[in-house]
């Protein structure tokens, strides 16, 4: 059999039923999950899994499902890992998600029923220009449509599917990784990966058809808390020292032309003020600091912090304390020793009958993390366009290209063990 010969595709049946379960994350929670609903899909994919003949699939107390594909090769074949996350971003509701298929697409705005206001349009979304002629799912625009990452998670179900059903497709011991809470940053902060015991991994969570991620950026987090001095407002001449003020004032002090999301391409960090709360009395303002060269973070966060100090003593009387937290690193860095896994990715992605194209990310994937703890792991491409808001977008025919991408890779460890 040979594998683009295959056509019984479930992957577009498989997304829109997971795109209807609500699993939106939430970066307040202390939970782990972060929300419990995130486990109702997770149950659900356990449930299918067990139903092809998966037998060790099973969620944990935690959120994360587990699932091996057994060998059915005599050789001795690493044992690889296709990993998603189950969450939804909470920048935007995933509440009562309604899939639409515009069957056909020609290149018309795709003006979704539910609000109007929301247009996808060829001149803002240029990726769709590829896409004529396939079927674009949306959302009806009310909600994000899901597809970061359950394109990803379904691309995995619909392939495990087909391995199971398809033994002549040789392949060695195939793991799966199901995460919650990636879209907060907690992805795999309870990954079991001596229980996963895999060799390599691949994150199925990015985007043009067709791409490979081995590169992301190197991330931190700061917090500045900053204490002023509170006094009643009828009394306060000369006294009140107002932290809110100084907060502000400190933002504002921010470079304006330089080292900010807006200001910055391409491989150029950034310093990004992302929440700030607080009273007179206390406040708090979170940075994130990303760049691709991981010696330039402490770069960044030496001159935020000077920029801190400068603010903070115009006013008499208040001070400030500066923390940094690292997040993750830039994956390049792990993945350059193991060149094998990113090249039968790339391989893979030929076969399926793409150009391979190999970027790096503004951001970072499960697979930043999952590098660093011992798990070298690339992103390859899930499909999707537009996350994390109601313009979000993805093709059914790029889902099937993403499938039979999982299906070479497998087959190509296998080819070259």
């Amino acid at each position: 059999m040979e594998i683009n010969d295959i056509k019984d595709f479930q992957v577009a049946e498989n997304f829109t039923r997971y795109v209807q379960i609500d699993t939106q994350s939430d970066v307040n929670s202390t939970t782990v999950p972060s929300t419990e609903k995130q486990k109702n899909l997770s149950r659900l994919l356990v449930e299918e899994l067990l139903a092809i003949g998966i037998e060790d699939a099973h969620l944990d107390e935690l959120g994360y499902v587990y699932a091996t594909i057994p060998s059915n090769t005599d050789k001795k074949v690493p044992v690889i890992c296709f990993c998603s996350h189950v969450d939804t971003s909470p920048d935007s509701s995933g509440t009562d998600v309604k899939p639409i298929i515009h069957h056909n697409y020609q290149g018309q705005d795709l003006v979704l029923p539910d609000d109007n206001k929301i247009v996808i349009r060829l001149s803002d979304h240029p990726d769709l220009k590829d896409q004529i002629g396939n079927d674009v799912v949306t959302a009806s625009g009310k909600t994000l449509l899901g597809a970061d990452d359950k394109a990803g998670v379904a691309e995995i179900m619909d392939a495990a599917r087909i391995l199971m059903q398809n033994p002549e497709i040789k392949h060695g011991d195939i793991k799966i990784l199901f995460t919650p809470d990636e879209e907060i940053g907690r992805g795999v902060d309870h990954a079991d990966l001596k229980k996963l015991g895999a060799d390599y991994g691949y994150t199925m969570d990015g985007e043009r058809a067709g791409t490979l991620e081995d590169e992301t950026f190197s991330a931190d987090g700061v917090r500045i808390k900053i204490d002023g001095i509170s006094i009643h407002p009828g009394y306060a001449k000369n006294k009140m020292v107002n932290a809110l003020k100084i907060a502000a004032d400190l933002i504002d002090s921010l470079p304006k032309d330089r080292l900010s999301p807006e200001t910055t391409s391409g491989k150029e960090g950034f310093v990004h003020p992302v929440h700030m709360t607080g009273s007179v009395e206390e406040a708090t303002i979170d940075f994130i600091i990303r760049d691709h060269d991981t010696k330039k973070l402490a770069e960044h966060e030496a001159e935020l912090e000077a920029i801190a100090k400068e603010v903070v003593a115009k006013y008499a009387g208040a001070s400030f304390t500066f923390t940094v937290n690292e997040q993750y690193r830039n994956m390049k860095e792990v993945l350059d020793q193991h060149p094998r896994v990113v090249d039968i990715a790339m391989m893979g992605i030929e076969r399926a009958g793409m150009k391979a194209e190999k970027r790096s990310i503004r951001g970072g994937t499960d697979g930043s993390r999952l590098s660093f703890m011992g798990l070298p792991c690339p992103n390859i491409f899930a499909g999707g366009h537009a996350f994390h808001g109601k313009q979000e977008w993805v093709s059914v025919q790029d889902m099937q290209k993403a499938v039979l991408t999982i299906l070479h890779i497998a087959a190509l460890w296998e080819e070259v063990a």
